[in-house]
């Protein structure tokens, strides 16, 4: 008899395409054609199956209902879009901060052997 797969294994990568336009939208608590809507509009872009058909990961997901928290504050199309492109770059200048104190927390071992003077 086969072991059955844990929950880690059944549990798809944030980034990986896998739902449908139904069920992301039905994760999301929007209707497929509102989703349509949102990536002609270009905030959330979904992966495409060679058919064509959309297929949202769990951060499209996690965008979507961004999205929606974004409008239901009363917030327009126009300024979601901006929003969400200023939260992108700060996360990402918040992974370069994190890099460069990881860099300088470095255990790295200098050695430093002084020169004897010359009389």
């Amino acid at each position: 008899m086969a072991a059955q797969p844990s929950r880690a294994e059944l549990t798809p990568d944030f980034d990986e395409p896998v739902y449908v336009i139904s069920v992301a939208a039905s994760i999301a608590g929007l209707h497929p054609q509102t989703l349509r809507q949102y990536d002609r509009l270009g905030l959330v872009s979904p992966a495409r199956t060679t058919g064509r058909n959309r297929l949202y990961s769990v951060r499209d997901i996690w965008r979507l209902r961004r999205v929606q928290e974004l409008s239901d504050e009363g917030i327009n199309l126009t300024g979601i879009v901006r929003i969400l492109e200023l939260e992108t770059e700060v996360d990402m200048l918040r992974e370069r901060i994190d890099a460069i104190t990881e860099d300088q927390n470095s255990t790295a071992l200098v050695v430093w052997r002084p020169q004897r003077r010359r009389r």
